[in-house]
């Protein structure tokens, strides 16, 4: 599931809507009276709903085309799409997905976007985030325009940073190490607190602080590199961690919410995850800090200053495709185009949706709602997903976990762990 702000958090707390799929297929030479999107229900909330205002009405009295939203949670959305999707015809017309269900697959599945967006552009394509945009191509076409984020930062406990003589946050990951040492001690009122908390290493997170020496998993032409030296590094660099204490000494049980809970509680003085979880953080009803946690982009190697300002993190993101068996194609383009333009981006995010616009950031609107704009704009200029989805990505996934846990245990050296890492998924990946 992608990490997110105030109206995803909302959205989890209730009951994931349903709907049955009705085969609106129009007779030939008819327009449809309607236009079916799947999609996960938090894609109706940020699309329909709040302050920012419904995206999809003018589009709606323009056609005269009802929206017919099907929303499902995201393990059977990808399964429903990507069936649907599939059959010789479906009453389907666009499809949310998200970047990991971005296998090269969908080649066959989805319909390629590059002659639309050719014919009736959609506004200022350019505006868009490059890296969201370029992991949607396959064999040179682009198959899905980006529609929501979760982009990871820093986030630090200012009152603990005081507690411990430290006036600003990290500016490079070489300082980020030497604060999570020293952010680890007991508070006066007896409260342990750890220098750093991730919900595990898995993949995601600790290619976060690989990407602090600009390094990957596997790279977008799927190359496994994890035995090079940036994310061997990054291993090496949270062993220590968690040989001094500065890392949870049960770090293979740590989940998302154990890690909201740590920094809500001032159990933990930093935290590496979706910038999105700021709100939580600080929530007044749950934190014991609220206003004083604050979010930052990850710290860049000295090494790497003279090319990147920040550690070019990993981007999560959903986006809108269009199934190729689609009677009503030219329609869901005109529906794409539509929800992408720069108003309704900048409506969409006020309704609490991660903008995919540089542009939206600019918006005072949008600024004074989200106190970190400017340092989740410097992310996402140099971001990229994790790792580029694969049919084996899962079991690649798996072993990742395990060599990382045993090099960061101590039960083998970081170097070797990446070394056996790949040698395990090189066999599963695309040929």
């Amino acid at each position: 599931m992608m990490l997110t702000r105030r109206d995803l958090l909302l959205s989890a707390l209730a009951t994931t809507s349903t709907a049955l799929l009705v085969d609106a297929r129009p007779a030939r030479g008819q327009r449809p009276a309607k236009l079916n999107v799947m999609s996960h229900r938090v894609h109706r909330i940020v699309a329909t709903e709040a302050r920012g205002g419904d995206i999809t009405t003018e589009w709606t009295k323009r056609t005269g085309i009802a929206i017919e939203w099907l929303t499902f949670d995201t393990g059977p959305l990808k399964e429903r799409l990507f069936r649907e999707a599939s059959l010789g015809e479906t009453s389907i017309d666009v499809g949310f997905i998200v970047n990991t269900m971005a296998t090269p697959s969908i080649a066959n599945l989805f319909e390629p976007l590059d002659e639309y967006l050719k014919a009736e552009p959609i506004e200022a394509f350019t505006d868009f985030f490059p890296g969201m945009v370029e992991a949607m191509r396959f064999g040179g076409k682009l198959y899905g325009i980006p529609f929501r984020h979760a982009t990871s930062g820093l986030h630090y406990n200012e009152e603990l940073f005081k507690e411990r003589g430290l006036a600003e946050p990290p500016r490079t990951i070489e300082e980020f190490s030497e604060h999570a040492k020293r952010l680890t001690y007991t508070r006066a009122d007896g409260t342990p607190v750890a220098g750093l908390m991730i919900p595990g290493v898995t993949y995601p997170n600790v290619v976060d602080l690989a990407r602090a020496w600009d390094g990957d998993f596997i790279t977008p032409d799927f190359k496994v590199v994890a035995a090079e030296p940036p994310m061997v590094r990054a291993i090496t660099m949270l062993r220590d961690l968690y040989k001094a204490g500065a890392f949870p000494k049960a770090f293979t049980t740590v989940q998302t919410e154990d890690v909201n809970t740590w920094m809500q509680m001032g159990r933990a003085a930093m935290a590496v995850t979706s910038m999105g979880r700021s709100s939580i953080y600080n929530d007044p009803a749950k934190s014991k800090f609220p206003g004083k946690i604050k979010v930052t982009t990850i710290p860049i190697s000295r090494e790497f200053k003279d090319k990147f300002e920040v550690a070019p993190a990993k981007v999560e993101f959903w986006a809108m495709v269009i199934p190729r068996n689609s009677k009503n194609k030219k329609l869901a383009w005109s529906f794409l185009r539509e929800v992408s333009s720069k108003a309704n981006t900048l409506k969409a995010a006020l309704n609490g949706n991660g903008p995919v616009r540089n542009s939206t950031y600019d918006e005072p609107a949008f600024r004074s709602q989200l106190p970190y704009a400017e340092e989740e704009r410097r992310v996402l200029k140099v971001a990229r997903i994790p790792m580029p989805a694969f049919d084996e990505s899962q079991k690649a996934a798996d072993a990742f976990k395990e060599e990382a846990e045993a090099a960061v245990l101590g039960l083998k050296d970081p170097q070797k762990a990446m070394n056996d890492l790949v040698a395990r998924v090189k066999p599963l990946l695309p040929k």
